[in-house]
């Protein structure tokens, strides 16, 4: 009995150092990948691209261009998986409630429903343009609550190809471009004060980069609210995701023909993220410490999107054509609109 007691523990720790050994070198490429994208990040002229952005570019060259070789998928699908999820859970660090109270009730209130219209507005109009229900629901949640993030961590539960994702990705990142440049240049024609400015930039702009950029042109007061409105956005990506699980699993279990297919996993990591909000707010986290975890965090972000390039064809993502990227901008521009209007309409002034 002795020797099969001592078996089971060898066998567990050879299986262990047999996936450690599989998973290592594509883990190392993706953080590879990763570091490239934050050196190029921190080059002149590159501030306003997002590592998570240039990740996936170099990801998506790589593969198409040389080819993501078999001794690295494991790792890379490990990046893809649990590396994403606990870098969603960390997220959850950049944000306190007491930034939420800030924001105030009526904030907030305008924050959620341009969130959900915008949502509804995109999935709706995608049906409309004929895009495929899982492209369409990434490019809402990019746009609706954060870019890149909501992309990958909304992926967790729609399961769209890679290319849909790179699609969605690059999305975001035009159009939320486009509008960290637009909106700065609307604010004095429009009569806004440095924080209802900061609250129009958190509640439309996509990125969260891209909001520091845009808000910290109307002056400081209006870059630090920005910012504020910005993350309290961010904290909705939990219930949304869960949410769509649920409708995912909700439509599985009607589909025809649906017997035999897994079902998509509930996105339990996103209750980390809340838990990782209420340890903000409990746990003072020296300033050093934090600045260490929001760039471990993008790090983490980084290697999902690399991991992600890495496994997108180029052919198969052209054949998307140009109606998921007038989805795009068709959200960007109502996020933009239907936030500015609640703000005039409740005549909102921080």
């Amino acid at each position: 009995m002795s020797s099969l007691a001592n078996a089971a523990p060898q066998h567990r720790l050879a299986r262990f150092t047999r996936h450690v050994t599989a998973v290592t070198p594509g883990l190392l490429l993706t953080a590879a990948i990763a570091a490239a994208s934050i050196a190029l990040h921190a080059l002149p002229g590159a501030a306003n691209l997002s590592p998570m952005l240039l990740a996936i570019v170099i990801g998506i060259l790589g593969h198409n261009l040389i080819g993501t070789p078999a001794w690295a998928m494991p790792g890379v699908k490990l990046s893809l998986r649990r590396v994403l999820r606990f870098a969603i859970i960390l997220l959850g660090l950049q944000l306190t409630t007491d930034q939420l109270i800030e924001v105030g009730g009526e904030g907030l209130a305008i924050i959620a429903a341009t969130l959900l219209a915008t949502f509804g507005f995109t999935t709706w109009l995608g049906r409309r343009l004929g895009v495929e229900r899982k492209l369409a629901e990434l490019i809402a949640a990019g746009t609706s609550i954060c870019g890149a993030s909501a992309i990958i961590a909304t992926n967790t539960v729609t399961r769209a190809d890679d290319e849909d994702v790179a699609y969605g990705v690059a999305c975001v990142t035009v159009f939320g471009s486009a509008a960290m440049i637009t909106l700065p240049l609307l604010a004095a024609p429009l009569g806004l004060d440095a924080r209802t400015f900061g609250l129009w930039t958190g509640a439309s702009i996509h990125e969260i980069a891209q909001v520091v950029a845009a808000a910290f042109q109307a002056g400081p007061d209006a870059g630090e609210f920005g910012t504020i409105a910005k993350l309290s956005r961010v904290a909705m990506l939990a219930p949304l995701v869960i949410g769509l699980g649920m409708l995912a699993r909700a439509r599985l279990r009607h589909a025809p023909g649906s017997a035999g297919h897994a079902a998509p996993p509930m996105p339990w990591f996103v209750l980390g993220f809340v838990a990782m909000i209420g340890v903000n707010h409990l746990v003072a986290i020296p300033g050093g410490v934090k600045s260490e975890i929001v760039a471990l965090t993008t790090f983490m972000l980084s290697m999902a999107l690399a991991a992600m390039g890495l496994e997108t064809d180029l052919r198969k993502l052209a054949a998307r054509g140009l109606r998921p990227a007038l989805l795009g901008l068709a959200a960007a521009l109502f996020v933009a609109s239907f936030s500015l209007t609640l703000i005039k309409l409740t005549g909102w002034h921080g």
